[in-house]
């Protein structure tokens, strides 16, 4: 492979994905690069011809299959990390920089309503290309302008503008073109009011939600003017298992794995929660875990 010369990072082969998911499920990579920081990622999209490509973040909004991934795993964490002050209201934070990071920044600020961001476990990245939010909020809500690469390794400047947001998605990116940065504007304020705001978010997170056990946050996505999470409980479905994979006793919309979980396991429990809804409510509810990779052939 001579692209390999061209490159900085650590590149592997039939690598495991698991340990890069909050859930701690999924099978190998067929290939997988760790890019030294965004030009390297440039220089590896340019110069690499192995297809498909997939980009992961911190992994937290994702159920890789047991048969793992074909092509090539690109993974951002720890390596798009630069965060940075642009102005009094701006900051910059590349797709690596984890959700918990740059709330910790903002407070520092004195960005008194990005607390809303407080506990999401995932990475810029991912949190731009699902539109995160919580407590009423979401990421879009403050984003200026976006940095973008392209299959070729272009990176360009995009404005807010030029996307569509809605819920737990956003229109708008070509195909194979990813997000690597994003430009956020925050209201300044008082820094003790600012840390005040998220440890509240915090205690209500730790209130209501597994947050200690391996998940990958709410599995699905809330239907128009309810939550998932009370038509599942209604079912009577919290504590329900399918081999290593049990619905959370605290949360019904967390899927836990209880340390040996396949991810056969937990796509049959999520139709499980689907059929069992759509049975009792007439309401189909919609995955907001993406779900990647092939299944075991049997």
């Amino acid at each position: 492979m001579k692209f390999l010369t061209k490159i900085k990072g650590e590149f592997h082969q039939n690598h495991p994905l698991a340990i890069y998911t909050s859930w701690q499920i999924g099978g190998p990579a067929e290939y997988f690069y760790h890019p030294t920081d965004l030009l390297d990622l440039a220089a590896f999209l340019k110069n690499c011809k192995l297809e498909p490509v997939v980009l992961l973040g911190a992994g937290t909004n994702v159920l890789i299959r047991d048969g793992g991934i074909k092509g090539v795993v690109i993974y951002l964490r720890g390596s798009l990390n630069a965060l940075s002050e642009l102005d009094d209201f701006t900051i910059r934070a590349e797709a690596g920089v984890s959700c918990s990071r740059l709330v910790q920044q903002c407070v520092h600020l004195s960005f008194i309503d990005a607390a809303f961001l407080a506990g999401i476990p995932g990475t810029i990245g991912g949190a731009l290309a699902m539109n995160a939010g919580a407590f009423g909020d979401t990421i879009w809500n403050h984003v200026i302008t976006v940095e973008t690469i392209n299959r070729k390794g272009e990176i360009k400047n995009r404005a807010a503008s030029e996307f569509t947001p809605g819920y737990r998605k956003v229109v708008g990116l070509a195909q194979d073109e990813w997000f690597v940065a994003g430009h956020l504007q925050f209201a300044s304020g008082n820094e003790a009011e600012a840390q005040k705001r998220v440890r509240e978010i915090i205690q209500k997170r730790q209130e209501t939600q597994p947050i200690n056990q391996a998940s990958c946050g709410s599995v699905f996505r809330n239907p128009p003017n309810d939550y998932a999470a009370r038509l599942i409980e209604n079912c009577g479905l919290k504590g329900m298992q399918v081999g290593g994979a049990k619905i959370s006793e605290k949360h019904a919309n967390f899927i836990i794995n209880e340390g040996d979980a396949k991810a056969t396991d937990v796509e049959k429990l999520m139709q499980v929660i689907i059929d069992m809804v759509q049975q009792r409510y007439n309401i189909t509810l919609q995955p907001e875990v993406l779900v990647l990779g092939e299944a075991i052939k049997n």
